[in-house]
């Protein structure tokens, strides 16, 4: 056994961060523990690799759903990321934060420290903007934010016709308000992919009061006298017990950090009994209020202009693309998986923009398939506030146990009727005139989807993750019977632990959820450090 000041079980987003934060001072010994590898595959560094990560047992926990009634009976890939980095090494790279409207409802629900001006100075702390600094943005930090190294013109032309369709042109989608259209900035430093482990964990590498040490499975935290004491955990078919004389921090994501807690005999008692596993405290909330943003990916076939798709299939094209990238850093191998966003409203009910269209010059049946022979765009879309509440819970009482995640997509009225919204969006943007000259031809769902029950039917068969998972371990005022922390981040009726990842988010942000994550982890390095002055 080893003992340290703090212990941060799981190497993703927010654990490269509290890693990073709580081993600045010398006198603090910090263990970080990463069920992954290392990140030294040259896919997690090249921006385009995504298309091979994901899906790869490589760099992918390659969880799957439950089957989903809402999507009519399919079940879907459930993409992690499984390296130093996490989800930042295989993700869309898109920097957002969502909307201030989300953080002022959380500190409306009580959570004080949680507001958009809370949140503000946290996200302009972390970041490193292309651009500089200004009243939004940062510059110093470690989280680098650059504006894409490539443009096409059938997304400039899509861009035209969402402002017909009455949708600005905007400059910045992290303003607090991201309605209108835009170039999403991304996380990317002289193209190439800024992960979180390159921004916020190499750096720190060399302290010798860090420890870090991958390819582990965590097992579970131990209690002494209602305190966490230890946290046990596997690596090569041995296991180890790590202590902790402050406190130990959970930061394996929306899918692992409930899960550890449920073996460590936190959540609802009755379940953790079915499992064989003794409750310590009963905390029915935990592995609930599961928020996904579903996407639906309406496909255009086009003529005329260039799309990924049409350039792919040249091979001389396809060779000059990674003589461009060799030589410049710039092309498609530098491409986000989408370069235009567009935040609109599905109706004027809508107090904020609570629909987000990810333009791509391509079109594929599923991330890790190949891309179609002919050329094509997608404008997928998704639902930024869904209503629908999902689960994620353990399986059983080994930490091999694949969980069992439930996302319950499409589960209310409201859901279904902005997924009808949305496709309706999409048909309203295309027909626009600047994208006439290209024909386009709906190929997916197709021009006979007309009817609302139709387009219902369609969104079922098109929507999926878009691999933003938050709210299994939500933060909650005292008197909630469903919240498993405070609003400083504790998990609730014991001592010295806390979870610091998407999980903790209560209701989900209007946006790509990566950033958001990265403010939760600085925000819970504060308070670790400042309780541990106090």
């Amino acid at each position: 056994m080893e003992e340290f000041d703090y212990i941060v079980a799981g190497a993703g987003s927010a654990g490269c961060v509290l890693a990073n934060r709580l081993s600045a001072d010398p006198k603090n010994r910090v263990l970080l523990l990463e069920g992954g590898g290392k990140d030294n595959w040259i896919w997690f560094h090249i921006p385009v690799g995504y298309l091979f990560a994901i899906g790869n047992p490589r760099a992918d926990w390659m969880f799957k759903t439950t089957s989903q009634a809402g999507l009519n009976g399919r079940a879907l890939n459930y993409p992690r990321g499984k390296t130093l980095g996490g989800s930042s090494a295989i993700n869309a790279m898109i920097y957002m934060r969502g909307q201030a409207a989300d953080y002022d409802h959380w500190r409306q629900l009580g959570l004080s420290g949680w507001g958009w001006d809370d949140v503000l100075e946290a996200f302009k702390a972390v970041e490193d903007h292309v651009d500089g600094p200004n009243e939004f943005h940062g510059t110093g930090g470690e989280w680098r934010v650059e504006h894409p190294r490539i443009r096409w013109d059938v997304l400039d032309r899509v861009r035209d016709a969402a402002e017909a369709a009455g949708v600005a042109k905007i400059d910045d989608f992290n303003t607090g308000d991201n309605e209108g259209s835009a170039y999403f900035q991304v996380n990317q430093k002289g193209g190439r992919r800024w992960s979180a482990a390159r921004g916020f964990l190499k750096p720190a590498l060399g302290r010798p009061n860090l420890k870090v040490v991958t390819g582990v499975m965590v097992d579970r935290v131990r209690f002494r006298d209602g305190r966490a004491v230890s946290l046990d955990y596997r690596k090569d078919g041995k296991g180890f017990e790590a202590l902790a004389a402050r406190e130990i921090v959970l930061s394996a994501g929306a899918v692992g950090s409930p899960v550890i807690l449920e073996r460590s005999g936190i959540g609802d008692a009755d379940r953790l009994k079915d499992h064989g596993i003794t409750p310590l405290h009963h905390l029915p909330g935990v592995g609930e209020n599961l928020q996904d943003h579903l996407q639906i990916r309406p496909i255009y076939k086009v003529d005329g202009i260039k799309t990924l798709n049409s350039e792919y299939k040249n091979l001389f094209r396809r060779a000059m693309m990674g003589v461009d990238y060799a030589l410049r850093r710039r092309g498609p191998l530098t491409m986000a998986p989408s370069q235009v966003g567009a935040f609109v409203k599905s109706s004027p009910d809508q107090a904020t923009a609570n629909l987000e269209f990810h333009f791509q010059p391509l079109s594929l049946d599923d991330w890790g398939a190949g891309l179609h022979s002919f050329s094509a765009f997608t404008a997928s879309v998704c639902n930024l506030r869904p209503t629908s509440r999902g689960s994620i819970h353990l399986t059983g009482a080994r930490p091999e146990d694949a969980p069992d995640i439930a996302p319950n997509y499409l589960s209310t009225d409201e859901d279904r009727q902005v997924a009808i919204d949305s496709l309706k969006w999409a048909r309203r943007i295309v027909e626009q005139s600047p994208l006439a000259p290209y024909r386009p031809e709906e190929y997916k769902p197709g021009a006979h989807v007309t009817s609302d029950a139709d387009m219902l039917v369609a969104a079922g068969d098109l929507g999926t993750t878009i691999f933003h998972p938050v709210g299994t371990a939500k933060m909650g005022i005292e008197g909630d019977p469903m919240a498993v922390l405070d609003e400083r981040l504790r998990v609730r009726g014991v001592r010295g632990l806390r979870v610091a990842d998407a999980s903790v988010m209560p209701s989900i942000t209007s946006g790509n959820t990566t950033s958001p994550t990265i403010m939760i982890a600085e925000k819970a390095a504060r308070m670790m450090l400042a309780d541990a002055n106090s």
